[in-house]
């Protein structure tokens, strides 16, 4: 082999084993943070209830170990209720705390694969590239291979940020909910916002619910996975378009916020291009939009449709899948999975459009905004209000800097 190709994996290996290390302190440092935060609000919940202590000791204590502990940061007022809150709801998972963090250490490799482990083990019998590798060594598994449900519970617990605890114990009260939506913060990296963010678009709801071919044109297992790729509806509430748009607006707009799209697309999705072109006997056609996923290892084609899913959209879609899987599809690629979005669709046509379509094809709905409920739009201000107390500041402001300028 070329001594440049040998360097190169060396140097890939040797990068993934420090990030590993990395990762590794960064579990271990969390999962002692949150030991800790669980053990003071365990502390000062049972001294309440015992000598009952109202509220107003929280202030003190704030106050007292600023003074005492002053390089230690994270006990504020607001932080020590926001531990007394962690302990109340996971009090009965107290057993959690008890293990030793080298045997979190080993704990976690359940719940996120250790990559240098598992590149030992497969990379002389896969002949993929190293990215290749890299890519699937570094994909969290899904919480159905964990070993039961106490364990569950726990290494999710524990490799949440505390941040997101903090979100999700506030805004996701159903308890398994909850533990569904730590197991996306891990999978996807989330941070506190798009964790916000997702929970506001109610993620858990729509998650798997796309109309789809798979069961009949997948594996089982990488129906399934499909499945739980695709959303319905997507909500693309970061767009801004004008009542009557067209398509390539909608495309052209998704474009401009691709990071926002890719965040509501899910994990794993990596773009490709847009107006895609696939010469096939001399005609020229264009893809709206073309994406690689690396965790399913194929070719995702998305169209996007103004107004219902009509049943002419499935044979299209077909007719793409087809010419990507011959033109583009690496040998060891899965088949590429055809995704058309549309404002609408009528179950029944969907299900039928797709029973006999031979490649993985699933439709979704979008939606560009959440429609707001009649008793807050009457709350909102309108645009010419808006518009109107900016203006008042705007002239508040000048006339400030005016008289300070004068004198």
């Amino acid at each position: 082999m070329n001594e440049l190709v040998i360097y190169k994996d060396l140097l890939e290996v040797i990068k993934l084993r420090v990030r590993q290390g990395q990762l590794r302190v960064n579990l271990s440092a969390n999962a002692e943070m949150l030991a800790t935060y669980w053990d003071v609000g365990k502390m000062i919940h049972e001294k309440q209830q015992t000598e009952r202590w109202g509220a107003g000791v929280i202030p003190k204590l704030a106050n007292d170990l600023k003074n005492e502990l002053s390089e230690v940061k994270g006990f504020s007022e607001r932080n020590l209720n926001n531990m007394i809150s962690f302990y109340q709801e996971y009090s009965s998972l107290s057993l959690i705390w008890q293990p030793s963090v080298a045997k979190l250490e080993t704990s976690t490799e359940s719940i996120l694969q250790l990559p240098v482990a598992k590149l030992e083990s497969g990379t002389k019998s896969i002949g993929k590239p190293p990215v290749s590798q890299l890519a699937e060594a570094i994909s969290p598994l899904p919480v159905a291979k964990l070993e039961n449900q106490s364990d569950i519970k726990q290494k999710l617990i524990l490799s949440t940020k505390w941040a997101n605890h903090i979100i999700l114990i506030q805004k996701v009260k159903d308890i398994q909910t909850r533990y569904w939506y730590m197991q996306q913060c891990i999978n996807n990296g989330w941070s506190r916002d798009t964790l916000s963010d997702m929970i506001k678009s109610k993620l858990h709801e729509r998650q798997g619910k796309s109309a789809t071919n798979f069961e009949l044109t997948l594996p089982p297992v990488q129906s399934e996975l499909a499945k739980e790729m695709l959303k319905d509806p997507y909500i693309f509430d970061f767009a801004t378009l004008a009542t009557e748009f067209t398509e390539r607006e909608l495309e052209l707009e998704l474009i401009k916020y691709i990071e926002k799209f890719l965040i509501e697309l899910g994990a794993g999705f990596a773009f490709v291009g847009r107006q895609y072109k696939l010469t096939v006997s001399d005609k020229d056609f264009y893809i709206d939009l073309l994406f690689y996923h690396f965790k399913m290892r194929c070719f995702v084609v998305i169209e996007l449709k103004k107004g219902d899913f009509i049943p002419e959209y499935a044979g299209k879609m077909n007719f793409y899948c087809s010419a990507v899987d011959d033109m583009l599809k690496h040998t060891d690629d899965k088949p590429t999975i055809g995704l058309i979005l549309c404002q609408g669709k009528d179950k029944l046509f969907a299900e039928y459009s797709l029973k006999d379509i031979k490649k993985p094809i699933g439709i979704s709905e979008y939606e560009l905004t959440r429609i707001l409920p009649d008793n807050l739009k009457s709350s909102l201000p309108s645009i010419e209000e808006i518009e109107y107390e900016m203006e008042r500041k705007i002239t508040m402001v000048k006339e400030e800097m005016a008289k300070y300028n004068k004198n």
